[in-house]
């Protein structure tokens, strides 16, 4: 069993694998939610496969929570946490964790290479070009980097996604990270989803229409 959780929203339910950052899609409803979580298995795959951690190819979703969305859950993030992230976190999970972070980069940063400059654009024009997208998820990456007790200023890409890891990678009790909101887990979760979430759009934007 896949243990996931559901953070649901009024108009959109975000479906999140537990043991699995950035593994995480969204949909109109508990159900649809579920099912592009489901489609999405072989292209988290590569990420497992980066990382090298044994990904089941058979798995089935068991809910284990349920948490309630916002605004920003509509808006189109995944923003709760939910209290199975609460979990003590030892140190081969963390290194775990930290392995599929980097491997999150690592697929991000080749999409990147190899995508054009231009993006197909979504309905009415709107949607990133390639280097803006790249500049939307490193800044994410800074501002993600202050609920880790980290400063950002003047760390290069490399260097800021090394001190992340070094926090991430670390054993925890499960608690808050530096006095801030988020946990070990969320973090990772959120980190990974984000860097995801944006490299999947920019390879499906990389297609020609059709």
């Amino acid at each position: 069993m896949t243990a996931v959780y559901l953070e649901v929203g009024k108009k959109l339910v975000f479906a999140s694998a537990v043991d699995w950052p950035g593994w995480c899609r969204s949909g109109k409803s508990e159900e649809l939610a579920l099912e592009t979580l489901a489609d999405y298995h072989p292209r988290y795959a590569v990420v497992t496969k980066q990382a090298r951690i044994a990904f089941p190819r058979r798995f089935e979703f068991e809910v284990v929570e349920r948490v309630p969305g916002s605004g920003a859950t509509d808006f189109g993030v995944p923003e709760h946490i939910p209290a199975c992230y609460g979990a003590a976190v030892s140190a081969a999970e963390a290194k775990r964790l930290t392995a599929l972070v980097r491997a999150a980069w690592t697929v991000f940063d080749r999409v990147a290479a190899g995508a054009p400059a231009e993006l197909r654009k979504g309905p009415r024009g709107g949607g990133r070009d390639r280097d803006k997208m790249i500049d939307h998820v490193l800044e994410a990456e800074s501002s993600y980097s202050r609920m880790l007790g980290i400063k950002p200023r003047d760390l290069e890409t490399d260097a800021l996604r090394d001190a992340i890891a070094a926090v991430l990678s670390a054993p925890s009790d499960g608690g808050p990270i530096a006095g801030k909101k988020w946990n070990q887990r969320y973090a990772a979760s959120r980190i990974a989803w984000h860097v995801l979430d944006h490299a999947w759009e920019m390879e499906d934007k990389s297609e020609p229409a059709g």
